[in-house]
């Protein structure tokens, strides 16, 4: 077995978790590789063992890759995709965050939930994504023009709205006048989305969500369309030029930039605990049915 280990920070009391999870793969004799970064990271800290620096490291992926083990929150999760991209290789995330709604592992469950994983006691859930297109081509979007989450115009060094013209299989839907406008998978739905007034979508729901940011027009709502569409977005606005987002990438792109947005022809794997669904998510993260009024 080969396994990947990726991180972005070292959150507190990180080591703890990292240690469990080696000694469980050492246990099993896998092969473990830690990101060349997240080992530096790591190696900086003063509670180390000699188990981390001993382990070897990596800067790309490939196939021969078994599983790959993002230690963070959701945002470490969605930059591990962009080590995984088109690989199939399943992605568990051990949430050393704090909301963690894409992760597999709570930190408080851990040896617990490697056992199941480690025993096979595991579903791959299938996660659909994005991918962007510009006219005309942007370099700071060709190398990684794939997002997990949404895809997301904002407006730039201005307190004006800007104006994003949105078409939809090439047929006019609105111009929105906001700060902004996310085009969201299911995935997504939980994250920018979510807090923008969008609705919950279950992620294996064949569909995206174009969601405005602080519309002015009061009419313009959140729109649940097929993922078969074809998005176009196209904006103006005082300034000359916006941020276009693709998770936590951020790229800089001139006024009437046209954004082409549609599915990606492949997805990301999450392993997903036998015992876990999206409902029990929701329950729990979000508090839902829990009564806090004493």
């Amino acid at each position: 077995m080969k396994i990947g280990i990726y991180g972005q920070f070292y959150h507190e009391n990180a080591e703890i978790y990292i240690q469990m999870l080696l000694d469980a793969l050492q246990k099993r004799a896998a092969e473990v590789l830690i990101e060349e970064n997240f080992l530096e990271i790591i190696n900086r800290n003063q509670d180390i063992t000699k188990n981390f620096s001993n382990c070897s490291t990596f800067t790309k992926l490939d196939k021969s890759f078994d599983l790959f083990f993002s230690i963070g929150g959701d945002g470490t999760i969605l930059k591990a995709v962009t080590f995984v991209r088109d690989l199939g290789i399943p992605i568990v995330g051990i949430n050393t965050g704090r909301l963690g709604f894409l992760a597999t592992i709570q930190k408080e469950e851990m040896t617990e939930s490697l056992n199941q994983i480690l025993e096979g006691e595991y579903a791959i859930s299938e996660r659909t994504l994005l991918t962007v297109e510009t006219v005309p081509k942007s370099d700071e979007i060709q190398s990684l023009s794939f997002a997990l989450n949404e895809v997301a115009v904002n407006r730039r060094n201005t307190t004006s709205m800007i104006k994003v013209e949105t078409l939809v299989n090439d047929k006019h839907l609105t111009s929105y006048w906001s700060d902004g406008l996310i085009v969201a998978t299911p995935t997504g739905s939980t994250g920018y989305s979510l807090s923008c007034g969008g609705p919950v979508i279950e992620p294996h729901t064949n569909a995206f969500v174009i969601t405005p940011i602080a519309p002015h027009n009061l009419n313009a709502r959140p729109l649940v369309i097929p993922d078969s569409s074809i998005i176009t977005l196209k904006v103006s606005g005082r300034e000359n030029s916006f941020l276009a987002s693709m998770d936590s990438r951020i790229a800089t792109l001139e006024d009437e930039t046209s954004i082409i947005i549609k599915k990606a022809p492949f997805t990301i794997k999450l392993l997903q605990l036998n015992d876990d669904s999206f409902i029990k998510t929701l329950r729990k993260k979000l508090l839902w049915g829990e009564d806090k009024r004493n």
